[in-house]
Parts: structure tokens; C-alpha cells; sequence
């Protein structure tokens, strides 16, 4: 498999940097009504980056949360083998929050359309905004992220993949081969 390297670890911290920037001054009247939900997988530590990055320019440390959507997907039952559910942990009541949801690519708007049934099901959030590391442009549904660290017009063969090196890898967003068998 075919992996290009697109951005690497620095503009990827710079990146996140600005996108908590954005979300600060967006919302610095109501930083205490601020919290951060994270989509697994790749929400998660990128959601928990930008909390780090909230809290080093202001000191104040926002709500995090994290929401698995395999349950209310719209492919869930055209999938092949057996998902892997993961522990939603909303250890915060999201009623009258300022929500972000956190991902890592805005592709089709298909999981954020997801994200959203599933987090109305934890109570009714004063609003609910969108970040992004990379958004790909022209999705299938009417989103639109809030917050993007680039921009990306991969061809649709292709696949963008955000690692934050957790793994073992190296940290970058890589454009990578894509097929249905890849999946």
C-alpha cells in the first residue's frame, strides 16, 4: 500500500494549535460551558491535544468527552465481521454545553451525522460546533466543520489517515491507497 506523506508531527502541532486558538476565541465568554467531544478513534487523542492546548493559553481546562458511534451509523449492518464498540464516557452533563465534536477528517459527513443522534441521546447541548484536523471537502451530507487544520482535495481513490504516533508510527497526515478491501 501506497502512503504519502502530507503534513508531518510539526505543522500537525501547529495545526492544533490554531484550531484551539479559533475555539477560545469563538467561545471566550463562555469558556466554562466549553467541552470537548472526541469521535473515536482518531477524535479521541486529537480532542484531548486540543483540550492541552486550550488549558496552556488560557488555564482553564474544558470538559472531554468520548463518543463511540458504531451503533448509529448508517452502514452498521453492511459492514462485514463484527464491529468494534468501544466505552462512550461523557463524565459531564452536555445539557446547556457548548459542545465541539472532535474528528480527525471530514470525509462524507456520514460519522458526524452519527456523532450527532448519538450525542443527543446524553441530554441537549446549548450548541454544537465542529473541529477538524483535515477536511477533504465536498461531503455527501450538508456539514461543515467550524474549526479545520487543513485542507485537503485527495482524489476519492484515495484515503487520508491521521496517526498521532500512539502506535508506534510516526505522527503525519498520509494520503494512502484506498479500496473496498481496505476497509
Amino acid at each position: 500500500m501506497e502512503r504519502k506523506l502530507l503534513y508531518s508531527a510539526e505543522p500537525m502541532r501547529e495545526a492544533v494549535a490554531a484550531i484551539a486558538s479559533a475555539i477560545v476565541e469563538s467561545n471566550r465568554n463562555a469558556l466554562d460551558e466549553l467541552a470537548l467531544v472526541g469521535l473515536y478513534k482518531q477524535g479521541v487523542p486529537l480532542a484531548e491535544r486540543i483540550a492541552s492546548a486550550i488549558n496552556a493559553e488560557t488555564g482553564f481546562a474544558p470538559y472531554c468527552g468520548n463518543l463511540d458511534i458504531t451503533m448509529y451509523r448508517d452502514d452498521f449492518g453492511k459492514r462485514s465481521g463484527l464491529p468494534l464498540i468501544r466505552e462512550t464516557m461523557m463524565p459531564f452533563d452536555i445539557t446547556g454545553c457548548r459542545i465541539v465534536l472532535v474528528d480527525d477528517v471530514l470525509s462524507t459527513g456520514r460519522t458526524i451525522r452519527a456523532a450527532l443522534d448519538a450525542l443527543t441521546d446524553y441530554g441537549r447541548p446549548k450548541l454544537i460546533r465542529l473541529a477538524v484536523l483535515v477536511d477533504r471537502g465536498d461531503p455527501e451530507y450538508p456539514i461543515r466543520a467550524d474549526y479545520v487544520g487543513f485542507e485537503v482535495n485527495a482524489p476519492a481513490s484515495r484515503k487520508i489517515e491521521v496517526s498521532f504516533g500512539e502506535d508506534g508510527g510516526e505522527s503525519g497526515v498520509y494520503e494512502v491507497e484506498w479500496s473496498k478491501n481496505s476497509r
